[in-house]
């Protein structure tokens, strides 16, 4: 068995760093869909800006907004504006083909890569 890319969201914009929420990632619900997380999915989140990596959870946020909002203690580390990476992970003894989606500066689907 082997931890393999499943989906990855590619250089989305950090819209809001939420210290005082108890924790987690908040996702457009389109993204997430299109992705293919599921709310409450570990997620590691890199910052193509400062190199932070971090693991937390998805909750699904407002369907089209755009929205992804960096929560709680993980706000210190990942700010607003800062460019994102989301990956979500599988365990499986078979090779899988991530989905691998590209958004734009307002976090809007573009492509699949």
């Amino acid at each position: 068995m082997r931890w393999l890319l499943r989906s990855k969201i590619h250089k989305a914009t950090v819209t809001e760093a939420n210290i005082n929420y108890i924790g987690s990632i908040t996702i457009d619900e389109d993204l997430i869909k299109k992705a293919g997380f599921w709310p409450g999915e570990k997620v590691l989140v890199v910052s193509n800006t400062s190199g932070v990596r971090l693991e937390t959870y998805v909750i699904a946020g407002e369907r089209g907004s755009g929205n992804i909002c960096i929560n709680g203690a993980a706000a210190h580390l990942i700010k607003i504006g800062d460019e994102v990476i989301i990956m979500g992970f599988e365990l499986t003894d078979k090779p899988i083909k991530a989905k691998n989606i590209l958004v734009d500066n307002n976090n809007k689907f573009v492509k699949l890569l």
